[in-house]
C-alpha cells in the first residue's frame, strides 16, 4: 500500500523525520522504494540532471507525465508527487487544475508540487477543493531563477524572511499538505517549521525541517564536477560507471568479451546436421 498525504502529515505529529528523494525512472524509483523512502518527487530538476537544460524552465508537462509514469511503475509504497512545470499553473487556477488532473489521471501521481507562496494560495485552495493534494515550495524557486537573479539563497534579510514566513502560513491555510523550503537560512527554516502544523521538507535549509529532500543524482554522485553545498554524496557512481565503461571498451577491443560464457550454444546434434548440410 502506498504512503498517503495523511501519512506524511502524521509523521510531523509523531515527530518522525523522514527522507524524500527525486526520481525520474523505473530503476531509481525501485531502489528508492526498496530503501524505504516514503515520498518520491518527480521534480522538474529532470530538465537539468536528465535532459541537459541549464534551468528547469524548458521542462514541459509532457516531460513530467512521461517520467512520472515510469516512477509509478517502478514503485509500490512511496507517495509519488509530480512537479508542475513552468507556466502550467501560474496563469489561472483552472489551468492549474487541468494540468494537475493530468498528473494524477495520466501520470499516476498522488499529488502535485507547485512553486510560490501567497500568490499561489488561491490556486492551492482550488486544487485542494477538487481533491488534488498539493505540496508547496518556497525560498529558492528554480522556475523563478531569472527573476531571482540566479540560484541564490533566499530569506537572508529581515523583510524577505518575514515574507517567507507569511508565504508558508498562507500555503498551509490554503490546504497544502507539506511545503518544500529550499536554500533558506537554517534559523528561518526552524521558525517556519515550528509555526506550521504541516511538514516542512528542506533542501539547503538546515537540520531543523521535518524532512529532507535531495536530488538523487547528488546523493548517488552521478555528477563528479559539481556538488551543491547543501548536498552530500553517499556514493560516487559516476566514477564507478566511468571505470566500468572503460573496462568494457578495453575488453571488447582485446577480444576478452564476450566469451563462451556469454554466448548461446547450439546442441551437438544441431551443429552436426548443420555442418553436414553445408557439406
Amino acid at each position: 500500500m502506498r504512503t498517503t498525504t495523511a501519512d506524511i502529515r502524521t509523521k510531523k505529529t509523531r515527530g518522525e523525520r523522514f527522507a524524500a528523494i527525486t526520481a525520474y525512472d523505473v530503476v531509481t524509483a525501485r531502489l528508492a522504494d526498496e530503501a524505504g523512502v516514503p515520498l518520491i518527487l518527480v521534480g522538474d530538476s529532470l530538465g537539468m540532471v536528465v535532459l541537459g537544460y541549464d534551468t528547469t524552465i524548458p521542462v514541459s508537462l509532457e516531460d513530467i507525465l512521461h517520467h512520472t509514469r515510469a516512477v509509478v511503475r517502478g514503485s509500490s509504497r512511496a507517495l509519488i508527487v509530480a512537479d508542475l512545470p513552468f507556466m502550467t499553473y501560474q496563469t489561472s487556477a483552472e489551468r492549474a487544475l487541468e494540468n494537475a488532473g493530468r498528473c494524477l489521471q495520466e501520470g499516476g501521481a498522488q499529488a502535485v508540487k507547485l512553486e510560490g507562496g501567497r500568490a499561489m494560495a488561491d490556486t492551492v485552495s482550488r486544487l485542494r477543493s477538487a481533491g488534488v493534494p498539493v505540496m508547496g515550495h518556497i525560498g529558492l524557486t528554480p522556475q523563478s531563477v531569472h527573476q531571482l537573479g540566479g540560484f541564490k539563497a533566499q530569506g537572508k534579510d529581515l523583510a524577505r524572511a518575514r515574507e517567507l514566513l507569511d508565504d508558508a502560513v498562507a500555503l498551509q491555510e490554503a490546504g497544502a499538505f507539506s511545503i518544500v523550503l529550499e536554500c533558506i537560512p537554517a534559523d528561518l527554516a526552524k521558525r517556519i517549521t515550528a509555526r506550521l502544523s504541516i511538514p516542512t521538507i528542506g533542501i539547503g535549509a538546515g537540520p531543523h525541517c521535518d524532512a529532507e529532500i535531495q536530488v538523487v543524482s547528488d546523493v548517488l554522485g552521478w555528477f563528479s564536477d559539481f556538488v551543491p553545498k547543501h548536498a552530500k554524496q553517499y556514493a560516487k557512481l559516476a566514477d564507478a560507471a566511468a571505470e566500468a565503461l572503460r573496462t568494457y571498451v578495453r575488453e571488447v577491443g582485446e577480444g576478452a568479451f564476450p566469451t563462451e560464457k556469454e554466448s548461446i550454444a547450439l546442441s551437438e546434434d544441431v551443429l552436426r546436421e548443420l555442418d553436414e548440410g553445408d557439406g
